[in-house]
C-alpha cells in the first residue's frame, strides 16, 4: 500500500525515503498542497511498469478493450456470431436492431 508524503517532508527525510523504497520496496505518494504530484517506487517496480506500458499489457476488461482497436472487422465478427445463432435450432436470439 502507498504511503502519501508532502513535498516539504520528502525534502527533509530524502535519505530515509529513498532507503524505505529501494530497501523494503515502499511506495511513497508525494504530494503538494494536499494534491498527488508524483510518486516514488524501487527501480524493479519501475522497469516492470515500463515493460507493462511497452507490452501494453493490461488486466480484465480495460485490457479487453484495449484489444478491440487491433480488430479491423470486429463488427462483421460480431454479426457472424449473431448469424450463427440465429441459424441454431436450440437457441433463441434476439434481433439486433
Amino acid at each position: 500500500m502507498s504511503r502519501k508524503i508532502g513535498v516539504a517532508e520528502v525534502k527533509r527525510h530524502f535519505s530515509a525515503v529513498v532507503s524505505e523504497v529501494s530497501l523494503n520496496k515502499e511506495h511513497f505518494i508525494i504530494e503538494k498542497k494536499g494534491r498527488p504530484m508524483a510518486a516514488m517506487v524501487s527501480v524493479e517496480e519501475l522497469e516492470l511498469i515500463e515493460s507493462l506500458k511497452k507490452n501494453n499489457v493490461g488486466k480484465g476488461l480495460l485490457a479487453a478493450l484495449g484489444a478491440w482497436g487491433d480488430f479491423d472487422d470486429l463488427e462483421e465478427m460480431v454479426l457472424n456470431i449473431y448469424d450463427e445463432r440465429n441459424k441454431s435450432k436450440d437457441r433463441n436470439v434476439e434481433d439486433l436492431a
